[in-house]
């Protein structure tokens, strides 16, 4: 047996900065556990790679959910990373913070000290944005973030300019001052390569001797006796092994996993846990409820003009983009194929924007239903525009299968099981119409191949809502912040109710999800928690 003052579960975009802070002033000593292997591949390091990890079981989970009857009974699938960086190595690199308001309504759920004025120096203290340092942006930080302005496909110009002709607003700067209107995004990316939390936090300090990191560790369960986390159980390369933490045990597998783990581990409903047989530590209901994500749907335009179809789909094309790359980490190689955005109200009375907006100068609808990679744009000029409801209202849940930690886990997503996110999908529907009506798109349009002009009642936009789309890989909130053990499974320390020395760092904690990309939101909890179990 072995022993560490921190063990963290899971080195993704928590772990990783948990890892990296707990170590740096050489008192503690830090064990991090990840069930993936490295992250030194040139699919996770080159930014379109991602194409590549999309269904690719080295670096992926690659998690189907349930039926759901609130979308036609389909089967969503749920890529989560299970590699050094975690999904922070396969994502697309969208640098989000979200609303302010979204940060603020966690403050007035009862969680102290999470208000937007709370975390915005954690958002900054783990940045190094290419524009320097002001008040919303950091400089000098582990996490450099890029814009592509200036560089985006020439067709995003004609969507902001669409936007332009609705009202929307520009925006300079969707984690600034302004974050409702139309704009292109920031990233993490850096000279052309992905920055992941492994490469930005994790690897720097992975030459500290009290920082261990093992990779291929499937951790099987956390050790509780008497209400209080000792250490963990883990299968590493087939061994069976326990390690002893003498301060904390720190959750950070992510809101799919660390449920799962949770509740391996005794910690969740009593009546689940004895159905598989498990003995019941503590009886928390609330482990695994609440799961939120953003669900979006995809509208596809023949294009007029060139897009990066017309760049990527041929041999010639990748081999040209490879050797562009090569030649100066320049070209579509060198960055996200999401481009430009919008978040945007479609009611005047509304205090902040209810839908996201995607624009990308790429479509892949020629590929099978299930793509093994996402590696082959359509053989023709076309473009999408996407939207999903920004705070949607409707829960899932995640559960165990079984007792096997090797079993993957139960996900019920109900994606539209309330009024209120059917209500957005009327909206967005509409909106996505006026928005592809203005001039400066139309100019560019040929025609709508999918869903296609005959979709336009608010029930066949309903239908085809719940035919295609997909969620956008955001997993929140199944095991909730708040002060009170009947609502919440952390506190707003993020310590579980009724077991010491146990903490869970992840997006599984949010109370309510962000309302855009979920990684930035993430990688600040994990610094503003490492300052709280340093000053405990």
């Amino acid at each position: 047996m072995s022993q560490f003052d921190y063990i963290i579960i899971g080195a993704g975009s928590a772990g990783c900065v948990m890892a990296a802070r707990l170590s740096e002033d050489g008192r503690y000593s830090v064990l991090l556990l990840e069930a993936g292997g490295s992250d030194l591949s040139p699919w996770i390091r080159v930014p379109v790679g991602y194409g590549m990890t999309f269904r690719h079981p080295k670096f992926n989970w690659m998690y189907e959910m349930e039926p759901d009857a609130s979308m036609d009974g389909r089967r969503g699938y749920c890529p989560r990373g299970k590699v050094l960086g975690g999904s922070s190595s396969i994502n697309a690199m969208v640098y989000m913070r979200g609303h302010p308001g979204d940060f603020n309504d966690w403050a007035r759920m009862g969680n102290t000290g999470w208000s937007y004025d709370d975390v915005l120096p954690y958002f900054r203290k783990s940045e190094d944005h290419e524009n320097g340092a002001s008040a919303y942006h950091g400089a000098g930080g582990p996490l450099h973030v890029s814009g592509i302005r200036g560089v985006t496909h020439k067709i995003c110009d004609n969507f902001l300019a669409g936007c332009d002709e609705l009202g929307i607003p520009r925006t300079s700067d969707f984690n600034g001052a302004q974050m409702e209107g139309a704009g292109t995004w920031d990233f993490t990316l850096r000279k052309g390569w992905r920055v992941s939390a492994a490469t930005a936090f994790l690897r720097p300090a992975m030459g500290r001797s009290n920082l261990t990191v093992r990779l291929h560790a499937h951790v099987s369960k956390i050790i509780i006796r008497d209400r209080e986390a000792r250490g963990v159980e883990y299968l590493h390369r087939g061994r069976h092994k326990i390690a002893e933490a003498r301060r904390e045990v720190i959750l950070c597998a992510g809101a799919i996993n660390s449920p799962k783990i949770l509740l391996l581990s005794g910690v969740g409903d009593a009546r689940t846990l004895e159905q598989h047989g498990i003995n019941v530590v503590l009886d928390q209901p609330r482990v695994g409820q609440g799961l939120q994500d953003h669900v979006a749907v995809s509208y596809y335009y023949r294009c007029t003009e060139r897009t990066l179809n017309n760049d990527l789909s041929p041999f010639s094309g990748k081999v040209k983009a490879a050797l562009h790359w090569a030649w100066n980490r320049g070209g579509p190689l060198g960055r996200s194929v999401n481009q430009a955005g919008a978040f945007v109200r479609t009611r005047e009375e509304l205090e902040r924007p209810n839908l996201h907006i995607y624009f990308n100068p790429l479509t892949y609808t020629a590929n099978d239903a299930k793509p093994k990679r996402l590696t082959n744009a359509d053989p023709f000029s076309a473009f999408l525009i996407s939207f999903n409801t920004c705070r949607p209202t409707s829960r899932g849940a995640v559960t165990i299968r079984s007792a096997d930690p090797l079993a993957a886990p139960v996900i019920q997503a109900a994606f539209l099981s309330t009024p209120e996110d059917i209500a957005d999908v009327y909206e967005g529907g509409r909106f996505l119409r006026r928005l592809a009506a203005t001039g400066p798109l139309r100019k560019i349009t040929d025609h709508e191949y999918l869903p296609g002009p005959q979709v336009t009642a608010d029930a066949a936009i309903l239908a085809d809502f719940r035919q295609r789309a997909g969620t956008v890989y955001h997993s929140s909130c199944t095991l909730q912040m708040g002060p009170d053990p009947t609502t919440a499974v952390v506190d707003p320390q993020l310590r579980v109710h009724g077991i010491a020395r146990l903490c869970v760092v992840d997006a599984s904690v949010f109370p309510t999800v962000t309302s855009g990309n979920t990684n930035a939101p993430v990688i600040m909890m994990a610094e503003k928690t490492a300052d709280l179990l340093r000053n405990r």
